[in-house]
C-alpha cells in the first residue's frame, strides 16, 4: 500500500525531483515506511510505500529487465502469486514476490487485456522511457484513487489531491458545481472533484498520454447484470459461501500481521468468520462503541468475536469525542466530506494501526447482496406508485401539519420523501433521491438565490440520473437493478471507497474489502434479486451461507454498522459544535449558503421539528474543510464571493 505522484511537464521543461519529493512528503502516511523517485527530463513520478508484501525487495519504482519500463503502484494484487507463476517463463523477475513487478509483468505480456486479470484494489502509473508515455490505470470499483489535472500543457496525477497542490505552476480554484454537488450528497461526483482542473480517474479505467497530444481515456471494466436461473436457494447458498471463503482468503495475504473491522452486522461479521475458516492463527478484531445509545453493537461484536476465537478491542466515543476529533478527520480528505461514518472510520482506524498494518472489512457487503434499507424502500415504492398517483396521496401527506411531538415530525418527513419516491420514473432515478442528503425544497432554504438558480436544472433528479445513466446507454433491468448499480457505480467510489481509504490511510493502515474483488462482483451480479433480497430480509442468501459459522441468532438484529446517531447528538452539545465551526470558518462569505436559512435548520432541528442532522453535519464538515484551506492557495470563485458580500 502506497501512495503515489508524477508530473509529466512535457515540451522538454525538466521536472525537478524536488517538486516530487515535496508532493509525496503529502503522501508520507499513505506509506512512512520508504520512498522512491525517478526523474526522466520532463516526467518524473514517485511514492510513498506502506511495506506490505515483499517487506525488503519491494522498494519502487521498479524497471523492466532492460530498464525501459517504471512502474510505481499504490494498492495489493491478491492474486499475483498465480499471475507470477504464468509469467516466470518469460520474464526475468529480479524481485522475490513484489505484486508490484507482476503487475508490470503482466503488462508487458498483455498489454491494456491486464488489467481485468488483475485481482486487487490498485492505483498504476507506468512510464516508457523510449517511447515518452505514460499509462495511468485505476481498479475496475474504484477501491484506490487516483486524482488528474492537466495543467500548462502538461498531466499531474497523485493518490491525493493534497500532493498535486505541492507542484509549482498549478492553481486549485474552487468549483461551485463540485460545492453543489457535496451540499446535494455529502460528497463531490465523479467527473467532478471540489477544484475546477482536478479530476479522478474513474473507477475501471486507464489513461494514456505521450510526448503531444490529447490524453485518450478508455474504460476496460463496466459492471454487467447478467442474471442465471434454474440454480436453487441451496447452490447459491453454496456458492455464495465458496466465493466469500475464497475471497476473504486471498486478502489475508500478508506478510505482516492482519486484522479485521467487526461492527456485528452481517456483512462484518461474515469477513471475520471466513478469516476464522481460513486461518487457525488468532486475529484482532476492532469494534467502535457508542455508550447509551440504541445504535451501540459492543454486545454483539464482542459475543461474535468471542465465538470465532478472536482477541476483541472495543473503543467507544463520545458526542465530545466526535467534536474534538472532526477537524483531524476533515483534515485526512482532500476535498469536504459528510460520510458519515467517516469520523468512527478514522477513531477506530487509528487505534487499529497501533496493533496491526491490515485490516479486512465488510465494506461492499449491502451494494452487492441488496442490504441498504433505501433499496427495500425503493422496491416498495415502485409497488405503491399506482396506488400513490391513484389517490393523490402526496398532497394528502404534505398536508400534515407540524406538531410539538418529534417522532410525529420524523415521520411526516419519511411519509413524504416516500411519496416523493414513489412517483419517480424508476430505479436510477430512486437511487439519487434515496442518497440525496437534501430535498429540493431544503436547498432551496439555504443556498443564496443566485447559486440555487444556478443549479436548478443540474439538480433535478431526473437529470442527475440521465447524467450517469444517459438513457442510449440503458439496458432492460428492473427498479431494483437499477438501483443497484447507482449504488454500485456512483456511491461505491464516491463515498464509500474514499471514506476506508482516507480514514485509514490517515493512520498508514491499510483497508482491505474482500466483498469488492471485482470478480466476487461479477459473479453476484449474475444471482437473481429474490435470492438478495426475499420479503424484507436484505442479503438473504449472504446470512444463510455464514449462518452456521456464528452464534445463534447473531444475525437477527437490524442493520446499524459504523454509523454516528447524529439526529440525537444534535439535540444536544454536538449541535453547538457545528454551529460555531459554521460561523466561525468564514464558509458563509462564499456565497453558497444563505446564513439564516441554515440557522433556521439548525433551530429546526434542536426543537425536533424535522430531523436535518445529515445536512448539519455536512455543513460543519465543510466548514472545517474551508477553515484548513486558509494555510493553502485556493482561489474561491468570483462570482460566490460577489453573491456573499
Amino acid at each position: 500500500m502506497c501512495g503515489i505522484a508524477g508530473w509529466y511537464r512535457r515540451g522538454g521543461k525538466p521536472v525537478p525531483q524536488g517538486a516530487l519529493v515535496a508532493a509525496c512528503d503529502r503522501l508520507r502516511h499513505r506509506g512512512p515506511d520508504d520512498a522512491g523517485y525517478l526523474t526522466d527530463g520532463d516526467f518524473g513520478f514517485g511514492m510513498r510505500r506502506l511495506s506490505i508484501i515483499d517487506v525488503d525487495g519491494g522498494h519502487q519504482p521498479i524497471f523492466s529487465p532492460d530498464g525501459r519500463f517504471a512502474i510505481v503502484f499504490n494498492g495489493e494484487i491478491y492474486n499475483h502469486p498465480e499471475l507470477r507463476r504464468e509469467l516466470e517463463s518469460g520474464y526475468a523477475f529480479k524481485t522475490d514476490h513484489s505484486d508490484t513487478e507482476t503487475i508490470l509483468a503482466a503488462w508487458l505480456r498483455w498489454g491494456d487485456d491486464a488489467w481485468t486479470r488483475l485481482e486487487g484494489m490498485y492505483a498504476v502509473a507506468i512510464w516508457n522511457k523510449l517511447d515518452r508515455r505514460l499509462v495511468l490505470a485505476r481498479d475496475p470499483i474504484g477501491i484506490k484513487p487516483l486524482f488528474v489535472t492537466e495543467q500548462q500543457g502538461g498531466i499531474a496525477f497523485a493518490s491525493e489531491i493534497s500532493a498535486l497542490r505541492a507542484l509549482p505552476e498549478h492553481r486549485f480554484d474552487l468549483d461551485p458545481e463540485g460545492a453543489d454537488d457535496f451540499f446535494c450528497f455529502g460528497h463531490t461526483l465523479p467527473p467532478r472533484t471540489i477544484f475546477k482542473q482536478v479530476r479522478p480517474l474513474e473507477p475501471g479505467h486507464l489513461l494514456h498520454i505521450g510526448a503531444k497530444g490529447q490524453a485518450r481515456i478508455r474504460r476496460f471494466w463496466k459492471p454487467r447484470v447478467e442474471v442465471r436461473r434454474g440454480i436453487s436457494e441451496q447452490e447459491w447458498v453454496e456458492e455464495t459461501r465458496s466465493r466469500l471463503l475464497d475471497s476473504v482468503g486471498k486478502h489475508m495475504l500478508s506478510d505482516v500481521p492482519v486484522g479485521t473491522f467487526l461492527s456485528g452486522g452481517v456483512d462484518s461479521s461474515a469477513v471475520a468468520a471466513a478469516m476464522a475458516r481460513n486461518s487457525s492463527a488468532p486475529f484482532k478484531a476492532f469494534t467502535i462503541g457508542f455508550p447509551g445509545s440504541p445504535r451501540d453493537e459492543t454486545d454483539a461484536a464482542g459475543r461474535i468475536a468471542r465465538h470465532l476465537g478472536m482477541e476483541h478491542l472495543v473503543l467507544p466515543m463520545q458526542p465530545q469525542t466526535a467534536a474534538d476529533v472532526l477537524p483531524a478527520v476533515q483534515a485526512a480528505f482532500d476535498e469536504p466530506t459528510a460520510a458519515t461514518s467517516a469520523v468512527p472510520l478514522w477513531y477506530l482506524s487509528r487505534t487499529a494501526a497501533e496493533h496491526v498494518k491490515v485490516v479486512l472489512c465488510g465494506e461492499g457487503g449491502d451494494e452487492v447482496f441488496l442490504g441498504y434499507n433505501r433499496q427495500r424502500w425503493a422496491q416498495r415504492m415502485a409497488r405503491w406508485k399506482p396506488l400513490i398517483e391513484a389517490v393523490g396521496a402526496g398532497g394528502l401527506v404534505g398536508a400534515l401539519p407540524e406538531l410539538p411531538w418529534r417522532k410525529w415530525n420524523y415521520g411526516r418527513q419519511l411519509a413524504r420523501q416516500f411519496t416523493e419516491g414513489a412517483r419517480l420514473g424508476d430505479g436510477y432515478e430512486r437511487f439519487f433521491a434515496a442518497v440525496f442528503i437534501t430535498t429540493p425544497a431544503v436547498r432551496e432554504r439555504i443556498y443564496s438565490r443566485d447559486f440555487f438558480d444556478e443549479n436548478r436544472r443540474r439538480d433535478t433528479i431526473e437529470q442527475r440520473a440521465l447524467d450517469h445513466f444517459p438513457a442510449d446507454d440503458r439496458r432492460p433491468l428492473s427498479d431494483l437493478q437499477q438501483f443497484m448499480l447507482g449504488d454500485l457505480t456512483v456511491h461505491l467510489p464516491a463515498s464509500l471507497c474514499q471514506r476506508l481509504d482516507r480514514s485509514s490511510m490517515a493512520h498508514s493502515l491499510e483497508a482491505r474489502v474482500p466483498f469488492l474483488s471485482h470478480r466476487l462482483v461479477e459473479w453476484a451480479l449474475t444471482m437473481p434479486v429474490e435470492m438478495k433480497l426475499k420479503g424484507s430480509t436484505g442479503k438473504y442468501v449472504l446470512r444463510k451461507a455464514v449462518e452456521p459459522w456464528l452464534p445463534e441468532g447473531a444475525l437477527s438484529q437490524r442493520k446499524i454498522g459504523f454509523q454516528l446517531p447524529f439526529a440525537d447528538w444534535f439535540m444536544g452539545g454536538f449541535s453547538d459544535f457545528a454551529r460555531d465551526a459554521w460561523r466561525s470558518s468564514g464558509a458563509a462569505e462564499l456565497g453558497f449558503l444563505d446564513p439564516q436559512g441554515v440557522e433556521q435548520l439548525f433551530d429546526e432541528h434542536r426543537r425536533g421539528a424535522a430531523d436535518h442532522g445529515r445536512i448539519l453535519y455536512a455543513i460543519a464538515m465543510f466548514s472545517c474543510w474551508w477553515a484548513q484551506q486558509g494555510a493553502a492557495p485556493v482561489e474561491a470563485p468570483d462570482r460566490a464571493a460577489a453573491a456573499g458580500s
